[in-house]
């Protein structure tokens, strides 16, 4: 099997663990909260591999960058969670991710992009797009969608360039989860202060598969990044919205239009269409 095949496999893998860990985030009573203890959790739990794996030297401008922005992104993913529904927050933060991420790694660093991807990758953003518009949808939770979405096309273009900066695929994977969860985690417990710990009591079993489940995603996704390009595989993890669908309409019972079904389709397409670019 070819590098970019794997990478592709990774980048579909990442995308299901990455919509299981967002119905967790949603399912919370307290984002804020509840994001504190999945990104607590992962750091622990990652927290032995630092001392086996190499410092990331040559990638700590990017590991800065990266952190600023997943903070960004953290508080915005949280406010358009706040406001909607999973099946329509998630597909609009989603599906303007890929186009902006792929128009970013081109202009900026010339990353490589043929016909079949950049078909691909529009078929992907407007069916993601397709499932969560609709006539009732808040305005302020389209704001909060859109700027999350920019936050993820930032931060999957800025950690492109810093995993392959890295001595290694694992010396970032594992400085990014140290940062975010000792970090970001960090200031989101003493932003909700007693109400945390009472998030904490009822809810650490869930944080913590949700904190073990989101290394696997990113870690997933990061290490595809160093072995593929940025447009292709940042549109192909946006195929999570299949996924994400499917939970929020069977363990959510949110509904499904046939609007959305329509956008469900356009995205395996444009999937197809990016795996055989």
């Amino acid at each position: 099997m070819t590098l970019p095949a794997i990478a592709a496999l990774m980048m579909l893998a990442s995308g299901a663990i990455h919509a299981v860990v967002n119905a967790i985030l949603k399912s919370g009573k307290d984002k804020m909260s509840s994001r504190a203890l999945i990104d607590g959790f992962s750091g622990l739990i990652i927290l032995p591999a630092a001392f086996v794996v190499a410092l990331p030297h040559g990638a700590w401008g990017w590991l800065a960058a990266s952190w600023a922005t997943h903070l960004v992104y953290l508080v915005c993913l949280i406010k358009a969670f706040e406001r909607a529904d999973m099946s329509v927050a998630y597909p609009i933060l989603r599906g303007v991710a890929p186009l902006l991420a792929a128009v970013a790694a081109v202009a900026l660093f010339g990353e490589p992009i043929g016909w079949l991807t950049a078909a691909g990758i529009g078929l992907v953003s407007a069916g993601v797009l397709a499932v969560g518009l609709g006539r009732h949808v808040d305005r302020r939770a389209i704001g909060w969608a859109l700027a999350t979405g920019a936050c993820i096309a930032v931060y999957t273009v800025i950690d492109a360039q810093g995993v392959r900066a890295a001595p290694s695929a694992a010396s970032y994977i594992v400085w990014v989860f140290l940062s975010l969860g000792l970090g970001i985690a960090a200031i989101f417990a003493i932003w909700r202060g007693p109400t945390f710990l009472l998030t904490a009591r009822a809810e650490w079993k869930v944080g913590l598969a949700a904190g073990a489940l989101s290394i696997v995603t990113y870690g997933l996704a990061l290490w595809a990044l160093r072995l593929g390009d940025t447009p292709r595989l940042a549109a192909l993890r946006e195929t999570s919205i299949l996924f994400a669908v499917l939970i929020a309409v069977v363990f959510l019972k949110e509904r499904l239009t046939r609007g959305r079904m329509a956008g469900v389709a356009a995205i395996a397409l444009g999937a197809g269409l990016l795996i055989i670019g």
